[in-house]
Parts: structure tokens; C-alpha cells; sequence
């Protein structure tokens, strides 16, 4: 434990390639992360990327490829959803941040009203009370009433509501590129430095 590790959640909304490539980064950052994911997650990992999750065996290798062996060994610390034990679950574990990405409703309505019914609502919970960083990550469109009045109330607890959004100043020239800038202001708001994206008033 160290108050730079990091917590990345990812639960069950579009957007897994998001979630994959900030776990990427963070490992090439040196960052120690706690990862977890919700059953819906895994889900949507096998639509989107046609990877397949086992959350009770987890391996970073069938999440991540070759890749994984970016990792050192124990870099990447896998909780269960249903775990409450981990120590995210508790103020006293110390870390720099959490992200939730992707961020579907359904979590974005836990975390506003303090249901904690996993351990992804309960370690964005301790953010929270903790005033750590929080950054939820949200890719749904169009939002309703009920989802905005939820992400407005996890703003006001003190969470940063962090859209997918691509930029196009950039001129993105594939779909990695789009990925790279949503990654970027993600890492921007951890503090984790990064070459991923081009700032406005460069070049």
C-alpha cells in the first residue's frame, strides 16, 4: 500500500476499450492499481474486444494479451466485485485516486446514493468520504433526467464526472487516437504524467 497506488473499476457500459488502455498506461506509469470489475464488465469485454474475463480466476494475461508482461509482479492487484475485505474497501487503505471506467448508470446511482452493494460502490464510497479523487467516467447518450440528477449528485459529493468525450481539435486519425485523448484527461486528473494526446495551444 502506498498513496501513490491507484483504483480502476470497470463496470458493465460501452466503452471497455477505455478501460483497457488506462490500465495499460498506468502500468507503463509504474503506478500500482488496483483493479476490479463488475460481471457486467466481463460481459461487455466479450462483446466489445472479444475478451474473455473468469472474475473467480482472474489473469491479467487473458485481460490485457501480451501486454500484461508490462506488468511487474504484483503491480496489478485483482479484487473480486463481491469482496469486501480488500483493503479499498476501508478509509485507512491509502491511495491517489479511483477511476470508474467505463461507469455505467447503475453505478453512477450507487455511488450518488451510498449503496454500496459491491466493492467498486464501496471503494468509490471511501473516495469520497475520504476526499480522495474520484472520477467516474460515463459513456451513455442520450442522459435522462434521473441519470443527470445522478451524476449531479455525485459532482456535488466531490466527483469529477469525466465523459468519454473525444476531442477532433486534435485531428484524430483512428479510433486509438480518440481513445488516447478521454485516456489523457484521465491521467491528467490522476496526476500521472503522459505523451497521449496533443494540448490546446501546441504546435
Amino acid at each position: 500500500m502506498a498513496t501513490t497506488d491507484l483504483v480502476l473499476a470497470m463496470t458493465g457500459a460501452s466503452g471497455a476499450p477505455y478501460g483497457l488502455r488506462l490500465l495499460e498506461v498506468l502500468i507503463r506509469a509504474g503506478r500500482t492499481v488496483h483493479f476490479t470489475l463488475s460481471p457486467a464488465a466481463a460481459d461487455v469485454l466479450l462483446h466489445e474486444l472479444d475478451v474473455r474475463v473468469n472474475l473467480a480466476r482472474f489473469a491479467l494475461g487473458d485481460l490485457l494479451g501480451d501486454k500484461a508482461a508490462l506488468a511487474a509482479e504484483g503491480q496489478v492487484r485483482y479484487h473480486d466485485y463481491r469482496d469486501f475485505h480488500a483493503g479499498i474497501a476501508s478509509g485507512s487503505f491509502l491511495t491517489a485516486g479511483m477511476v470508474v471506467c467505463p461507469c455505467s448508470m447503475a453505478t453512477v446511482a450507487a455511488i450518488a446514493h451510498g449503496l454500496s452493494q459491491n466493492l467498486i460502490h464501496r471503494a468509490a464510497d471511501v473516495h469520497l468520504k475520504e476526499r480522495r479523487k474520484l472520477i467516474l467516467v460515463p459513456r451513455e447518450t442520450p442522459l435522462g433526467v434521473v441519470q443527470l440528477r445522478n451524476l449531479l449528485l455525485a459532482a456535488e459529493a466531490g466527483a469529477v464526472v469525466l465523459p468519454a468525450s473525444p476531442a477532433f481539435y486534435t485531428r484524430p486519425k483512428g479510433l486509438e487516437d480518440a481513445i488516447d485523448f478521454v485516456v489523457g484527461r484521465i491521467c491528467d486528473q490522476l496526476g500521472v504524467e503522459h505523451q497521449m494526446l496533443k494540448r490546446w495551444g501546441e504546435g
